[in-house]
């Protein structure tokens, strides 16, 4: 793969292309950027047919080891590739450790081993069933195993430097097969940087894994809930600086919009796409604002909306399980008479053709296409982000874009 940056503002905000993308190299994907969540190769609650009804769908298809694991025999005996099992055709696979929109328990590593967790529980892999796994799954590119427990408050530093000596022990190991594997070749790597909330160790794990030959960069240990975003951002823009240019950076765990925002002002590059699935389970449609050049005739519909749909939820909530304030809680039973789209003006099938009280109905008589409508919402909701992301930071508008996602900016 192949990054090209068209611009770069105050020295961090990347913006352009990552091309040659695929083991044919026939793909591209803009930065900053989000993936496609998948389960198993699927957006929950969304058919392949339903899910391509939605426009400008990241080229890269984000499947997880610790769904996958459990299925390892059958995948051995069909032999022909997780992308081809699961019918997907035109994507990139990236294949992760973790999901991060599922809980993980910690406490399960050891010198040799991580563990994931899937639907039967533990499932313990060495370096060597990893990359036997990784050989089954053939993607285009896949995470390096690593110890990634070190998220936790209050983690020693003891704990820490064993985690990043680890994770650079590992990748060491995955590399050495990888390169001895026929089934990888022209498969991408990412290497993982941990080390805590503390910076040295932060600063240590980002030189070293970037002397190994690795495509791109996983920074690992962010997620929603570990820190503050005052020091997630110190250490992001830190860790940032001690890798090279030319190289992607994917942040994990981190979906909320204003997160989002926050760390690509410190440098990231593409974030994992979970956000969406996580509103939808909590019976939400993401209703934030991200239009900085709004239509003079909608304000003051608009006004009238914000009040009524930010609220719900807390912004300095850490708890990924809660509803943020970024969404609408669509059980609430005053939406059960309202007749309006999910968020006026919305392209998307749901917004066309339905509106919050049928949405409303769906939900508290459980009726499965709730699920359907807020997915195909929600995704489409959360993609169209990225892409005023993009065109703020082309636009030199980032201020702008940040304060109407956060609500506060004034007609």
């Amino acid at each position: 793969m192949k990054l090209e940056l068209s611009k770069v503002v105050q020295g961090r905000c990347r913006l352009g292309q990552l091309k040659e993308i695929g083991r044919m190299g026939q793909h591209s994907l803009d930065i900053p950027g989000c993936l496609l969540y998948t389960h198993l190769g699927t957006v929950p609650h969304l058919t392949q047919d339903t899910l391509h009804t939605l426009s400008s769908l990241p080229t890269v298809t984000q499947v997880t080891l610790s769904n996958i694991a459990e299925h390892q025999e059958v995948l051995d005996e069909f032999k022909g590739g997780f992308k081809t099992f699961a019918g997907l055709h035109d994507t990139v696979l990236y294949c992760s450790l973790h999901d991060s929109a599922a809980h993980r328990p910690t406490g399960h590593t050891t010198n040799k081993t991580v563990s994931v967790w899937g639907s039967g529980g533990r499932i313990e892999l060495t370096v060597a069933k990893f990359m036997a796994l990784q050989r089954m799954v053939q993607p285009d590119w896949y995470q390096a195993m690593a110890d990634g427990e070190t998220w936790q408050t209050g983690t020693s530093r003891k704990r820490v430097r064993k985690s990043v000596d680890r994770s650079l022990a590992h990748l060491d190991e995955c590399l050495l097969v990888h390169q001895k594997s026929q089934e990888l070749d022209g498969v991408s790597v990412f290497g993982v940087v941990e080390g805590g909330d503390i910076l040295e160790e932060r600063l240590c794990s980002a030189r070293e894994t970037a002397k190994r030959p690795v495509a791109g960069f996983c920074l690992d240990g962010f997620q929603t809930g570990a820190m503050d975003q005052a020091l997630r951002s110190q250490l992001i823009a830190a860790v940032t600086e001690e890798l090279p240019e030319d190289k992607p950076r994917l942040l994990q765990g981190v979906g909320r919009p204003d997160e989002v925002l926050a760390c690509v002002e410190a440098g990231v590059d593409l974030f994992e796409g979970f956000f969406p699935f996580q509103a939808t389970e909590r019976g939400c449609a993401l209703c934030f604002r991200f239009d900085v050049t709004p239509d003079p005739e909608s304000a003051v519909f608009e006004k009238k909306e914000a009040g009524e749909t930010q609220p719900n939820g807390d912004l300095n909530c850490d708890d990924q399980t809660h509803m943020t304030r970024f969404e609408m809680d669509l059980k609430d039973k005053r939406h059960q008479d309202d007749f309006r789209p999910l968020v006026e003006g919305c392209g998307c099938y749901c917004c066309r053709n339905h509106q919050r009280a049928y949405v409303h109905h769906l939900l508290v008589t459980n009726e499965l296409l709730a699920g359907v409508l807020l997915m195909m919402h929600n995704t489409s909701h959360y993609h169209s982000f990225f892409r005023a992301v993009r065109e703020a930071l082309a636009n030199d508008k980032m201020d702008l874009l940040r304060r109407r996602v956060l609500g506060t900016l004034t007609e």
